[in-house]
């Protein structure tokens, strides 16, 4: 077998790679002239984009020798997923942090040698920033699919990119929509971050990545069988108080699912609540006991009207009651000898809740600070409400007061650690006293 006889680049190709430049095609001209040169010259001739996306040209004396588009990644892609490690909530909250490379084409008569990596190597390294720009969001890693009837994926492998597998043949073709096109394709990704794959398996993002978790809706994971369960206690507790004919949406339907919602940390607002109702599933939709539409034969899905309405006239302590009533049957009796009080304004609603919470971030209850008042007081009615023996409360600076602490010693038999700031210097005098005067039993 002969070896491949190396060749030295000739002054024209080494100048083409060292004076091309990347271009980020925004305008409306050169997205076009894209679109052309892509239908026209590339195997699948088609330029689809799905979701977010970007466009570049190398450019080498106003002349396009290379161009290529990024999308959206793949929404489920096996082997890619288990070389991330993330589980199948994690991928659907955080694919944004991926890109898909679905074209890239060297023009006719432009394939000069190392083109394809020096192009390659340009949009990687400006590819998170640009799309920062455009998305509001960063990219941590790439990935693309390579047919093998007709390329190898060497332009991928000698720029870094690590080959995977093979999909299962299936392409996307909207948004949401898959067909099967029988072609099973290499799967090859990048890490644009070191240690990409680990950041993105993690309990929690980066905050730089944070808002693109934050920006996904929370989905309803329940099993109808445990919406039935959740149904069955509601619908002992809280007696239906509107007109049958009226009844597209049972109220204890409707407070199944705000409960669900709250346990899966949506803010209880109309908005966010018909945001997470829309990701019912048919099937969870029934086990709730909402109505089919009698025109499309579908189950309805309330609107944010529906929930403005429902949290009109629903009592919020009996909502509470019933949370944290089904969360002790999901995960068993509280055990947890930590409590924490942790106060929290409500974005865009002007008002502030302290909430109680154990170290697992367990929810232990919330009680809503009253007008022209602080948390303080909040914290002490919610206080009364737990069950302190035997167990230490955390609670900031704020909550540090003798009337607190001794609610929480004599009335609940509990613990507390608190911190002492400099503002309290009577107190923190006291205390820098006992520290060098008298030292604590053992």
């Amino acid at each position: 077998m002969s070896k491949k006889v190396h060749r030295d680049l000739s002054a024209e190709e080494q100048h083409v790679l060292e004076h091309g430049h990347l271009r980020l095609l925004t305008s409306e001209q050169d997205i076009m002239c894209c679109d052309q040169i892509i239908t026209e010259h590339h195997y699948l001739h088609d330029v689809t984009l799905v979701g977010e996306h970007l466009r570049y040209a190398f450019v080498y004396k106003g002349r396009w020798l290379a161009v290529a588009t990024w999308s959206s990644a793949a929404f489920h892609i096996k082997d890619r997923d288990q070389f991330i490690g993330w589980t199948s909530e994690q991928c659907r909250r955080r694919l944004s942090l991926l890109a898909n490379n679905s074209r890239l084409l060297v023009l006719p008569d432009c394939h000069y040698p190392n083109l394809i990596s020096r192009f390659m190597k340009l949009m990687l390294g400006q590819l998170s920033q640009d799309w920062q720009a455009r998305w509001g969001h960063p990219i941590a890693m790439v990935e693309t699919f390579v047919d093998p009837r007709y390329f190898q994926g060497t332009a991928y492998k000698v720029s870094g990119w690590s080959h995977l597998g093979k999909t299962a043949g299936w392409k996307r073709d909207a948004d949401d929509f898959y067909e099967k096109n029988g072609v099973p394709k290499q799967i090859w990704v990048r890490e644009l971050v070191k240690k990409a794959c680990v950041k993105l398996r993690a309990a929690q993002l980066p905050e730089a990545w944070a808002k693109v978790e934050e920006a996904r809706a929370p989905r309803c994971t329940a099993k109808a069988q445990q919406i039935r369960g959740l149904m069955e206690t509601i619908e002992q507790d809280v007696p239906e108080f509107r007109r049958r004919q009226a009844l597209a949406y049972p109220l204890a339907g409707l407070i199944c699912l705000v409960v669900m919602a709250m346990a899966q940390g949506v803010v209880r607002g109309p908005t966010d609540l018909a945001l997470y109702a829309d990701t019912l599933s048919p099937g969870q939709l029934r086990a709730l006991k909402f109505r089919s539409n009698r025109h499309t034969g579908k189950i309805r899905c309330p609107k944010k009207t529906v929930f403005t309405t429902l949290l009109r006239k629903v009592d919020d302590d009996l909502i509470e009651r019933i949370l944290l009533g089904w969360q002790a049957q999901i995960l068993g009796p509280a055990q947890d000898k930590i409590l924490i009080l942790d106060g929290k304004k409500i974005r865009h609603a002007g008002l502030e809740i302290v909430n109680a919470l154990d170290s697992q971030g367990r929810f232990m209850g919330s009680v809503l600070t009253q007008s022209k008042s602080n948390e303080i007081p909040a914290a002490r009615v919610l206080l009364r409400g737990q069950e302190l023996l035997d167990k230490i409360v955390l609670a900031d600076a704020l909550h540090t007061n003798q009337e607190t602490a001794q609610q929480i010693l004599f009335e609940g038999g509990g613990d507390y650690l608190m911190t002492v700031k400099a503002n309290q210097p009577t107190l923190h005098k006291n205390l820098e006293n006992l520290f060098n005067k008298q030292g604590f039993s053992p």
